[in-house]
């Protein structure tokens, strides 16, 4: 009986439809160069890409307000 093993690039679009070997961009092929497994390693280059990220700007939300009062309308 053949396998039905699939790939777990195959499986992420399956489960969470994320297409891994295309490019979203232009729709290319993408290839993997690289896995990296050294936790200090994923550290060091998540800490970095904090640093290029652009806040959001809070004035778009909106203004927090209190909640309901009780015991006004009884």
């Amino acid at each position: 009986m053949p396998s039905m093993a699939i790939t777990w690039a195959q499986r992420l679009k399956r489960v969470f439809d994320i297409d891994i070997e295309t490019c979203s961009e232009c729709g290319g092929d993408v290839r993997i160069i690289a896995c990296i497994e050294d936790p200090k390693v994923i550290r060091k280059i998540l800490a970095h890409l904090d640093e290029k990220v652009i806040p959001t700007a809070t004035g778009l939300l909106p203004e927090p307000r209190a909640p309901p009062a009780t015991g006004l309308f009884v």
